[in-house]
């Protein structure tokens, strides 16, 4: 299974936000144990990084986005990919569009979101993290 994890996933398990974080450390997990591949969107590191600077010092933040990237791929953008997302009459959110975008670009099975609700009837299902843990419980990964 392939899965591209949203940018707030990771922000719940680097900021520990409740009640979030428990179940950002499994999905985490189950890539970083090699039980599903991982990626994330090569614009999220840049969010990520940006959004976690109250948190963390830039060499903090370094070096936790550089140990993610360890065990978790990092979906490149193109600029049809970029063009694609800004012509979509369906979203008028970029940012989830472009997480689309590069789902597509590795063939994620799923994407891994807290807001489902922002990537409804998609080619790619948008799964809560409870929702994928539960299905790989249940497929016995």
């Amino acid at each position: 299974m392939v899965i591209l994890i949203d940018t707030n996933i990771i922000l719940d398990y680097f900021i520990a936000r409740q009640p979030f974080m428990d179940n950002a450390d499994k999905v985490l997990r189950l890539c970083y144990e090699q039980k599903c591949g991982g990626y994330i969107a090569a614009h999220s590191v840049t969010n990520i990084f940006y959004i976690l600077r109250r948190q963390f010092s830039v060499s903090e933040r370094k070096k936790v986005l550089i140990e993610l990237c360890e065990f978790i791929d990092v979906a490149g953008i193109q600029k049809k990919q970029v063009i694609d997302a800004l012509v979509n009459e369906d979203f008028n959110d970029l940012e989830d569009r472009l997480q689309v975008e590069c789902a597509q670009m590795v063939n994620a099975d799923y994407i891994v979101t807290r807001n489902v609700t922002d990537f409804s009837a998609l080619p790619i299902p948008a799964i809560l993290p409870e929702d994928l843990l539960h299905k790989i419980t249940e497929e016995g990964v």
